[in-house]
């Protein structure tokens, strides 16, 4: 798990100026690396991961992170069951795939189902920072 989200004096979560991520990726190493790139932004918070579909879409509709990062290979249920079903509930959450399945018909599929952004993991994976920032601005 990623550090908590700020808290004010009162102990209620500071939404205003923390940006929180949710990682789901079946790979323990690329979840520890996105970690890592994201815990030196200031104001984001990873506020936990998944490497299987059921535990995500189960945490992410707990916690309703402001974003998701999101690999389509996942064990046993495809990474595009846990749009579905997280954007059908909760549309407020941005997602961002972050896949090797670059090809246009999985871009096309994952912006229907809900994804707002859409990143090829062998040559864009290191901007994601730059998608989470923009995901920042946005919401001040």
């Amino acid at each position: 798990m990623g550090a908590r989200p700020a808290r004010d004096d009162s102990g209620a979560m500071n939404s205003a100026t923390r940006t929180s991520v949710y990682i789901v990726d079946d790979s323990p190493a690329i979840r520890s690396r996105l970690t890592e790139m994201l815990s030196r932004m200031d104001q984001v918070t990873v506020v936990g991961e998944a490497g299987s579909a059921r535990d995500a879409v189960e945490a992410i509709l707990r916690l309703r992170p402001h974003s998701v990062l999101l690999d389509l290979n996942l064990l046993g249920v495809s990474g595009m069951e846990v749009l579905r079903a997280v954007h059908e509930r909760a549309p407020e959450v941005e997602f961002i795939v972050l896949t090797n399945h670059s090809e246009p018909q999985y871009r096309r599929a994952c912006t229907a189902a809900g994804a707002r952004y859409f990143l090829d993991k062998t040559s864009e994976f290191d901007r994601v920072p730059d998608v989470i920032a923009k995901i920042a601005a946005l919401r001040h």
